[in-house]
């Protein structure tokens, strides 16, 4: 397991809605993951983007292993040859859901609890365990209610969550309203300012990014 939780992991620890013990945006939540764990491979430069029409095509680059075993089968996928990203989403996104929430839990940001139901019916409950998701909640109000700069992983993580349609549930924590609508809206389309200009890699995270964002938001949703 990586030090440093990835961002496919803040995104889900984000979308969980603490209120009602459930993530937000399940009807698309492959996307979204598939979409966080190549931000996360192109991230770590193991990810080439390729303009091809309408769609990105990945690439597997770099050499060696995944930098952590989640990121795994979407590298491998794009091992042999280039890919459009969403054949990517599709092949390893709805893989994802378990192993990320196991990866959350784990680390002591949710709590899991198993039980039964009339004796025999098996739930799971979940709540948070520590104060993580507040801080990535302050560092997405910082910048889609105060306008501050992100980071390239806020950045990432704002853009998904746009794209899952789910910002609105986050009314209570980042109140919903046009300026923050419009500032979502700009970062899923790739205004991610100085930290998409900084480097090669993070341009390729960003291209990345918006490629899912037209999966998640133009494409069939199942």
């Amino acid at each position: 397991m990586s030090e440093e939780p990835l961002i496919v992991e803040d995104t889900l620890l984000l979308l969980f809605q603490p209120d009602s013990g459930t993530i937000a945006g399940e009807n698309i939540l492959f996307y979204v993951l598939g979409g966080a764990v190549l931000a996360d491979l192109a991230l770590a430069g193991r990810v080439q983007a390729e303009e091809h029409g309408l769609f990105t095509r990945v690439r597997a680059a770099g050499a060696g292993e995944a930098p952590d075993p989640i990121l795994e089968p979407a590298l491998t996928s794009m091992s042999k040859k280039a890919q459009d990203v969403q054949t990517v989403l599709a092949g390893s996104g709805p893989l994802l859901r378990e192993p990320v929430l196991d990866r959350v839990v784990a680390r002591g940001d949710l709590h899991r609890t198993e039980g039964k139901v009339l004796g025999f019916i098996p739930t799971t409950k979940i709540t948070l365990a520590s104060d993580r998701r507040a801080g990535l909640i302050r560092n997405v109000r910082a910048a889609l209610i105060d306008g501050e700069e992100p980071s390239a992983r806020t950045a990432a993580s704002i853009a998904l969550l746009s794209a899952s349609g789910t910002l609105p549930q986050f009314h209570a924590e980042i109140p919903w309203g046009s300026d923050v609508y419009t500032r979502a809206k700009a970062m899923e389309n790739g205004d991610w300012g100085a930290a998409a200009a900084s480097s090669a890699v993070v341009r390729t995270m960003n291209a990345v990014i918006m490629n899912t964002v037209i999966a998640a938001t133009v494409l069939p949703r199942l």
